[in-house]
């Protein structure tokens, strides 16, 4: 399996890495700094840089459902890598660290949200989250107050695991009704945000909320009798 350096470092930019493995669905590496798709965000783009001097953009990055590989996308098929190729993989950090503030937004949005999790998706410059609020009012303008006082709160934001059968034993973590975290893997990876959210997520975030920057939230949408989606953007 690849070594998903993302994991234990989210601002890890680029890495050393050996192919071993070209198919038509992908590249894969022994080792990246490449978030795949999962989780509501998006896949990094980026590029590989072979020892000949080439770039290979990639142009979205996947794990197979089947297998679980970990899978670099090229935007052009004519690549020529093949097995124990040597690159440098470098992803696109502005896009990256843009993700990475609005997917720790989006946590910040869930402390102060008093429903379940029914969908989302992190994006680079709107984001969403939609909630089961059946009869329930949402103020924007308290909710843009909020986000941008733990914002300014500068909190730090910590991970940590625990085991599946720690987390079956703690249902209350898990705010999402449609999608689990990855779990099967023997240990959960849990995000705090300290005093003021704990939740299971295998995404990458900054390291303080002070670094997400102020945002504002946009449309506030009824989706179905239940459903209300709130939309997020950097308010730059």
């Amino acid at each position: 399996m690849t070594d998903e350096i993302f994991r234990q470092d989210a601002y890890a930019k680029s890495c050393e890495a050996k192919v071993v493995a070209v198919s038509e669905t992908g590249i894969e590496l022994d080792r990246t700094v490449f978030y795949p798709t999962s989780g509501g965000q998006p896949g990094d783009t980026g590029a590989l840089e072979t020892a000949s001097g080439a770039t290979i953009r990639i142009a979205d990055t996947r794990k197979d459902r089947d297998t679980g590989a970990h899978l670099h996308i090229p935007e052009d098929e004519g690549h020529g890598l093949k097995l124990g190729d040597a690159v440098t993989a470098e992803i696109d950090w502005d896009r990256r660290h843009r993700l990475m503030r609005m997917h720790s937004c989006m946590h910040l949005l869930c402390s102060i949200i008093e429903g379940e999790v029914t969908g989302g998706q992190v994006g680079d410059i709107k984001s969403r989250l939609d909630f089961n609020l059946p009869n329930t009012q949402l103020d924007k303008e308290a909710i843009t107050t909020e986000l941008n006082r733990l914002i300014e709160r500068d909190a730090p934001l910590t991970a940590s695991w625990i085991t599946d059968a720690e987390l079956d034993a703690k249902p209350e973590l898990v705010r999402t009704m449609t999608v689990r975290p990855p779990s099967g893997a023997g240990k959960v990876r849990l995000m705090e945000i300290e005093g003021i959210d704990l939740q299971p997520c295998g995404g990458t975030h900054v390291a303080r909320t002070g670094e997400i920057g102020r945002v504002r939230v946009g449309k506030i949408e009824n989706k179905g009798r239940q459903n209300r989606r709130i939309n997020i953007l950097f308010d730059e």
